[in-house]
């Protein structure tokens, strides 16, 4: 059946919700940086219940209706650079390894013994983790437009890394912070399924609507630097895994996919033709398709 809840960590509370067949393969589904779990399109959460899976959505720490961090303010990115590169160690209010936990906690609190595992962008590097802690509780492992965090791999296009400078860092009109949110992903969005401008706008406004960004961003973007290169662990990981990565993703370009391949035992490297760095609904039958291929093979 359906519905929402909310999963009691300690201290921490994570909201999720279910979708699917009640006898459908678990199927966790772990959200970028800033975005919350409605960030997944109901078209693409649909192609995945057609394909037999029971989705799990839920918003990470510090986005959506989870717990926020705002007490600890915002983090001095710079610093936190300047740290990973001189090996030094840091404080932060939570990694990415915390967040992996949450997404086993959820499968405990749902009584999940083993399911498939899909990690968008920064989800894709919390799933990393979760493999790598957690690998007898996955059956298999999608990693999507992501990234090991290897140092001198390509960065995000000039036009996008300005974009993302100049983004509001106080509180701003809620016309002001869908502008911002629209404009970043026409950017980068598919070059071959773009997204209308009204839907954009949509998404925004229910983003908006639900809960406010608030400096959440800069913590999860804290955790993701201060993590480093996750490439040698990766090469021990034992769980059948897909990549699937845009060939024009303007935030993380394909040669972090290709990496990723290269350093991931059984993994396969599905690149996709004029596919940027979003969700486009016109993708989400091929993306289910894809992973639903994926884990039909693991189970074989």
């Amino acid at each position: 059946m359906d519905g929402c809840g909310l999963l009691r960590r300690g201290d921490v509370e994570i909201e999720y919700a279910v979708h699917g067949p009640d006898a459908g393969e678990p199927l966790l589904l772990i959200m970028g940086l800033g975005m919350q779990r409605i960030a997944w399109p109901v078209s693409l959460l649909d192609a995945f219940a057609r394909q037999g899976f029971r989705v799990i959505s839920f918003d990470n720490r510090d986005s959506g209706l989870s717990t926020r961090y705002d007490a600890h303010g915002e983090p001095a990115l710079a610093q936190v650079v300047a740290r990973r590169l001189f090996g030094r160690p840091m404080r932060l209010p939570y990694t990415l390894a915390d967040l992996a936990d949450d997404g086993v906690a959820l499968l405990d609190h749902l009584g999940i013994e083993r399911a498939h595992v899909l990690g968008i962008s920064m989800g894709g590097m919390i799933a990393q983790h979760l493999a790598l802690r957690h690998a007898p509780r996955l059956r298999s492992l999608t990693l999507m437009s992501t990234s090991s965090g290897r140092l001198g791999l390509p960065l995000p296009a000039a036009s996008v890394l300005r974009l993302m400078l100049s983004r509001p860092r106080k509180r701003v009109s809620v016309d002001a912070a869908i502008d911002y949110w629209v404009r970043l992903f026409e950017r980068i969005g598919s070059p071959a399924h773009p997204m209308p401008r009204a839907e954009l706008i949509r998404r925004a406004e229910a983003g908006l609507r639900r809960a406010a960004t608030g400096s959440g961003v800069s913590r999860q973007l804290a955790a993701i630097i201060g993590d480093g290169d996750r490439s040698e662990r990766l090469r021990h990981l034992a769980t059948p895994t897909l990549i699937l990565h845009g060939t024009h993703d303007a935030l993380v370009p394909l040669a972090h996919g290709e990496q990723l391949a290269r350093v991931i035992p059984q993994s396969r490297l599905h690149p996709l033709l004029g596919w940027g760095h979003d969700l486009p609904d016109a993708l989400s039958d091929e993306f289910a398709r894809r992973v639903a291929q994926h884990a039909r093979a693991a189970r074989g």
